[in-house]
């Protein structure tokens, strides 16, 4: 894979909609998704023209545990939430994230630079209207006390 600091910061330059800080915050949230939650299966991805040719050279496509984008929006509600608490949404808006198509846009983004792998079955869309912004970022936020 290319280094993933000069990658990003290309892409950066490339598409100005989202800060470094959103990128970053979804490879956490994927972290958070795998390790925290245990979310993913393990899934063959598919591998991207970014990777060096002997990585592309390799005759089986890698198996690693895969999110739907469904199930990464939800890991990053959560995570979000755990993070930032009732400022979860006003902190995703600050990194020019409105809706849950922005994070496809951002895994995307990412899979073009060779930093994330996508299954045969992945698509955008699949990050549309995962859940509503609004409800799922403030309403759903409690305030715990210590037990």
């Amino acid at each position: 894979m290319p280094d993933p600091a000069q990658a990003i910061a290309e892409l950066l330059r490339q598409d100005r909609r989202y800060k470094f800080e959103a990128y970053a915050f979804v490879f956490e949230a994927l972290t958070y998704a795998h390790h925290v939650l245990g979310m993913g299966a393990a899934r063959p991805s598919e591998r991207t023209s970014q990777e060096p040719p002997e990585e592309q050279a390799e005759a089986e496509p890698a198996n690693e545990r895969h999110l739907t984008g469904q199930q990464l929006c939800e890991a990053i509600r959560q995570y979000a939430l755990e993070q930032y608490g009732y400022m979860a949404k006003c902190v995703l808006n600050n990194w020019g994230v409105r809706n849950t198509g922005d994070f496809g846009e951002i895994v995307f983004n990412l899979i073009a630079i060779g930093q994330m792998r996508k299954t045969p079955e992945d698509r955008r869309e699949d990050f549309e209207n995962a859940f509503d912004f609004d409800a799922g970022l403030n309403q759903s936020f409690e305030i715990k006390r210590p037990e």
